[in-house]
Parts: C-alpha cells; sequence; structure tokens
C-alpha cells in the first residue's frame, strides 16, 4: 500500500453489510447498567453519549445468550424481555448516526455461580476460582443447546435492529475456554488436538451467521494470548485466525488476549487497583484480597498500542478485516494502524473518560486521550462502568 492510499480513520469504510462514517470503534467493556438483565435508560444514554461522540459503531457489552450464560446475572439476557430496550438502544444511536453491534457470549468458567445460583458450563470439571464449587463439563446436549442460544440471541438483535454482533471468543468465556489447552481436557471431538478444540466456536459462528443471514455483520472478538502457562498462544490462535477466515462466516476479527478467569490484567495493562477492588468485596473476603490479590491481578506496565506487535502476525497471515485492540489512547496510533494494513480501531477506557474523544480528534482539538491507565474503572463494573476521575471532578 503506498502512502496515498493508506486510509485515513476519519474515512468512511465498509464492514460486510454496512457502511460506516469512520474507522473508531467503541470497544465492548462491561458496562454494569442491566440489573434486571434488559437494558434501562442509563445503558441506553450511555451508548448514546458514544455515538454522539463520534464513534462509527459503539458496542453493547455483555449480551449473555442465556441466562446461565452471564457472568453474575446481571447482563442483559437476549431474548423476549430484552427486546424492545434493545430496539429503543438501537434508534438512539441510529439517531446520532452511527452504528451499533452487541457482544454476545456465554460465560462459561466466568460465570460465578454465587451470584448466578446457576451451574457453570466448562469445557472439563474444574472448581470455579470465582465461587470455588465444582463446575459442570459440557455434554454434547449442553454445546448444541449453547450453539442455539447464540442463533436466538443473534437473531433477537437483528430483529431489533442492530447493524452488528460480537461473538466473544476471548478471555477464557466458554468458547475461549474450549480453545485453551490449558482448560479443555476433553478427549472427544470438541477436545485434543486444536482441530477439535476450534471446533464449537466455529460451529457458533456458521450458526449466528444463519441465523443473521447477510444483513448484519458478524464479528468475532479473539484471543491472541491467553496470557497464562498453558493457554492458548500465537502458533495456535493464528491457525484459528485462519480457519475462522476460511469458514467465510465472518466479516472481521477483533483481537484481544488475556483471561478474565487467570489473569485478567494481561488485557488491561496499567495499575492493578486491588484496594479498589477489595472495597467490593465482603469481610473477609475484602481483607483477604488487599493481601493477596497481587496474585490475581498481576501488573504489566502500559504502553500504547500493546496488543500490536501480536496482531501484525494476524494481519500478515489472513485477508479478514481486521480491528486493532489494546492501550490505543493516542490519533496517531489510529493512523499506524491504517498504515500497516489495519481497517478499524477499538477503544474502550479511552472513552469512558472522554466519550466525546473522536469528535474532538477529528475537529483537531485533542491528539491524545485523557486517560491515565489507572484501571479504577474496573471495580466500577458492577455499579455501571465509569471514569472515577470524571467522577472526582465534577
Amino acid at each position: 500500500m503506498t502512502e496515498d492510499q493508506v486510509p485515513s480513520p476519519f474515512d468512511k469504510a465498509q464492514l460486510g453489510p454496512i457502511r460506516l462514517r469512520n474507522r473508531f470503534i467503541k470497544s465492548a467493556t462491561f458496562e454494569g447498567r442491566s440489573p434486571r438483565r434488559v437494558p434501562t435508560d442509563e445503558l441506553i444514554e450511555f451508548h448514546r453519549a458514544m455515538a454522539a461522540g463520534g464513534v462509527a459503531m459503539t458496542t453493547v457489552a455483555y449480551c449473555a445468550v442465556s441466562l446461565e450464560g452471564t457472568t453474575d446475572g446481571r447482563n442483559v439476557v437476549l431474548g423476549h424481555d430484552a427486546e424492545d430496550g434493545l430496539a429503543r438502544l438501537a434508534d438512539a444511536v441510529h439517531a446520532e448516526g452511527a452504528a451499533v453491534s452487541a457482544q454476545i457470549g456465554h460465560a462459561g468458567p466466568v460465570s460465578d455461580p454465587t451470584r448466578t445460583h446457576k451451574r457453570v458450563l466448562t469445557p472439563s470439571r474444574m472448581i470455579s476460582p470465582l465461587g470455588f464449587r465444582p463446575t459442570h463439563a459440557c455434554t454434547r446436549g449442553d454445546i448444541a443447546e449453547v450453539t442455539e442460544s447464540y442463533a436466538r440471541g443473534a437473531e433477537c438483535l437483528a430483529r431489533a435492529g442492530f447493524d452488528a454482533v460480537e461473538i466473544h471468543l476471548g478471555h477464557n468465556y466458554l468458547l475461549s475456554a474450549f480453545l485453551s489447552p490449558r482448560l479443555n481436557r476433553r478427549r472427544d471431538e470438541y477436545g485434543g488436538s486444536l482441530e477439535h478444540r476450534a471446533r464449537f466456536a466455529r460451529e457458533v459462528v456458521a450458526a449466528v451467521r444463519s441465523a443473521v443471514g447477510p444483513s448484519v455483520a458478524v464479528l468475532a472478538k479473539l484471543n491472541m494470548a491467553d496470557g497464562v502457562g498453558g493457554g492458548l498462544w500465537l502458533d495456535e490462535s493464528l491457525r484459528v485466525a485462519r480457519w475462522l477466515t476460511e469458514d467465510g462466516h465472518l466479516d472481521a476479527l477483533e483481537l484481544t488476549g488475556g483471561s478474565s478467569l487467570l489473569n485478567p490484567m494481561y488485557l488491561f495493562r496499567g495499575d492493578a487497583p486491588i484496594r479498589e477492588m477489595a472495597a467490593g468485596f465482603p469481610p473477609p473476603f475484602g481483607a483477604g484480597f488487599r493481601l493477596l490479590g497481587s496474585r490475581f491481578l498481576k501488573e504489566y506496565p502500559y504502553e500504547e498500542a500493546y496488543f500490536l506487535p501480536f496482531a501484525r502476525q494476524f494481519r500478515a497471515a489472513i485477508d479478514l478485516p481486521l480491528v486493532l485492540l489494546g492501550g490505543v489512547s493516542d490519533l496517531e496510533t489510529a493512523h499506524v494502524a491504517m498504515r500497516e494494513g489495519f481497517e478499524f480501531v477499538a477503544m474502550g477506557r479511552a472513552l469512558l473518560r472522554e466519550p466525546d474523544l473522536i469528535r474532538r480528534y477529528e475537529e483537531r482539538e485533542a491528539s491524545t486521550s485523557l486517560c491515565v491507565h489507572c484501571n479504577k474503572c474496573m471495580p466500577t463494573i458492577y455499579s455501571g462502568t465509569r471514569c472515577v476521575l470524571v467522577e472526582d471532578s465534577k
């Protein structure tokens, strides 16, 4: 690609069947605004503000395909009860000139049984580190039912007027856990070889595409690396990305990493908010987390676009449009992504800090985000995800 062929991040772009007004996507960041498992006015306003702030597409997260698939029982659960609220959300975003997507998934081992009061589905039986209870190893019947629930959830979003769905294949949620050699110790057609471990994810992607047809964009958020010993690594995730490309059901891949179950800071980077997380636990768990939380929330120094070196391997290997994710704060990083052949850039924490950042970029009022990557937004996920620095400044 010559210099004059490099698109600007503010250029319009095609994402499968939909046309986006620029190349900036609001990434899925758990919002904590659905206490009754349906969209609320607060959730709608959260995404309307992102759309008004200039993003091309905002992503609602996290939408569970079943109650059993929620993380804590308070996520949006895709179905009839949620459909009217989802339609109002889509209308609000569209009125601001943006598109709307929803991240859909089944939490699997990331589900907390003490909150959901449901069984925890995992590839293989284990003790849940969240609830300290035995999990339920998926039967073939469970796999078939979960696959169907993805299709039903995608159909719900299509009826509600969503432009895109993003299938969660990362962070050791259920489909990601099946991909992980550490978490998947099965010996049937869904375990063992990488081809078998990837079968569930590929079947779900095919089912979602069949459910929504050609008029809705379908993306997948794929772990490049789990960030834990014995987990998924680049050599295998690259092969999975090639298979997903060859299957022909996806319009784009968003590239991520880390494990919400075992190593969440691998995804976030920057400060580990141990004290703030501990404050959200009842005693004596809070005191224990203050003492031992560093074993779970490991610190990784923040670097701008920290997943870019991994993502380059995927750009060189596959033709599918790619979304660059991971610590994007500077406008220059978006230009770098375009020069390196990425079609889109996803931003999360920077937009929590400044929902109007993309508009300010375009109007040359800013060139970088005010986000300091303190990660104190992380403990707010169950009370309405927000930047505490904005809150403190009011």
